[in-house]
C-alpha cells in the first residue's frame, strides 16, 4: 500500500492586518484591486484574492485564513472553498504579531504536509512564483525592490542559502526581500518549538529565522520574483493598479529573471543531493 501523498496547504495570516483602514468600512484584505469576470460581468477583485489564486495555481488543496476575533468579513466573502481548494478559518484572539498568527494554523497541519505562506495585502508576479520554490524543506520567494528598508531584506550566499534576514532597517545589505515562502509541516513545527523556547517573544519572522539558521537550520532564498507591491500604502495601491492595468514592465523583472535562471543552472545538479540533508533542521533546545 503506497503512502498518502502530502497535502499542500496555504496559510494566510490576516489577523494583524485585518483592521479597517479609514475611511474604509471593511478589512483591508477586501480592498478592491483589479477586477474579474463572473458570468460575463466584470466584478471588483479583493486584494487577498490574488494570493489565494496564486496558492490554488501552485496546487494548494487546503487554505487556512488566520483572522481576528470578531471579524467575519473574510469568511463571508470567501466562504468554504475557492475552486478545488477548501477553506478553513482559525482565530488569533488578539494582535500578537506575524509569528503568533502563523502558528495558530499549526494544529491543522501534520508534519508530512507542505505549506505555502503569503501576505494578503500584497500583489506579486509572476503568478506561478510558488512553483519556483521546488522541493526544499524551507525556502523564500525573493523579489527585487528599489527600497528594501520597509520590508525584510534577505541576504543569501553563493549557493542560494539564506544567511540573514534584515528586518525593516536602514542600510539593508540586499535589494531582495521575501514576499512568500514554502516549508514542510515538520519545519513549521520546528519553528514553533524554537519560538516557544524563545519565550514567544518574536513578533516578526526575521529574528526567528535568523536563530533557526544559527542553530543549523537550512533555508533557501529563490530569486524568482519579478514584481512585489504592498497595497497598504496609497503609493502601493496606485502602483498595484498600474501594474494590473498593464503598465510598463518594472526594471527589476529582467534582473530577477537573469538571477533566477543563473541560479537554476548553477544549482540544479545539487538539489537532489542536498534535499536529503536539509531537514536535519535546527535544534530548538
Amino acid at each position: 500500500m503506497s503512502a498518502a501523498r502530502p497535502v499542500l496547504w496555504g496559510i494566510i495570516p490576516a489577523a494583524d492586518a485585518g483592521s479597517r483602514t479609514p475611511p474604509l468600512a471593511f478589512v483591508r484584505e477586501l480592498l478592491p484591486v483589479g477586477s474579474r469576470l463572473e458570468r460575463g460581468v466584470e466584478r471588483p477583485r479583493a486584494v487577498s484574492e490574488h494570493l489565494v489564486e496564486r496558492m490554488v495555481l501552485a496546487g494548494a488543496s487546503k487554505i487556512c485564513f488566520v483572522i481576528s476575533s470578531g471579524t467575519s468579513e473574510l469568511l463571508d466573502y470567501f466562504g468554504a472553498s475557492v475552486g478545488e481548494a477548501s477553506l478553513s478559518y482559525v482565530i488569533q484572539p488578539s494582535p500578537a504579531g506575524f509569528c503568533d498568527a502563523l502558528f495558530r494554523a499549526l494544529p491543522l497541519i501534520p508534519p508530512e504536509d507542505l505549506v505555502l505562506v503569503g501576505l494578503p495585502g500584497t500583489i506579486w508576479f509572476p503568478e506561478d512564483g510558488f512553483s519556483a520554490l521546488g522541493a526544499h524543506a524551507f525556502s523564500f520567494l525573493l523579489f527585487p525592490v528599489e527600497r528594501p528598508e520597509p520590508f525584510d531584506a534577505v541576504i543569501t550566499d553563493g549557493d542560494g542559502r539564506v544567511v540573514e534576514i534584515q528586518a525593516g532597517r536602514g542600510g539593508a545589505g540586499s535589494r531582495w526581500i521575501w514576499g512568500a515562502f514554502k516549508l514542510t509541516g515538520a519545519v513549521l513545527q520546528d519553528l514553533y518549538r524554537l519560538w516557544c523556547a524563545r519565550s514567544c517573544r518574536d513578533e516578526h519572522l526575521g529574528p526567528l529565522v535568523n536563530e533557526y539558521i544559527a542553530r543549523g537550520g537550512v533555508v533557501r532564498g529563490v530569486h524568482a520574483g519579478h514584481v512585489y507591491v504592498d497595497v497598504g500604502t496609497l503609493h502601493g495601491y496606485r502602483e498595484a493598479l498600474r501594474i494590473l492595468n498593464g503598465g510598463p514592465r518594472p526594471q527589476g523583472a529582467a534582473e530577477a529573471e537573469r538571477h533566477a535562471t543563473d541560479g537554476r543552472h548553477e544549482h540544479e545538479g545539487r538539489h537532489e543531493h542536498e534535499g536529503r540533508h536539509e531537514h536535519a533542521g535546527a535544534d530548538p533546545s
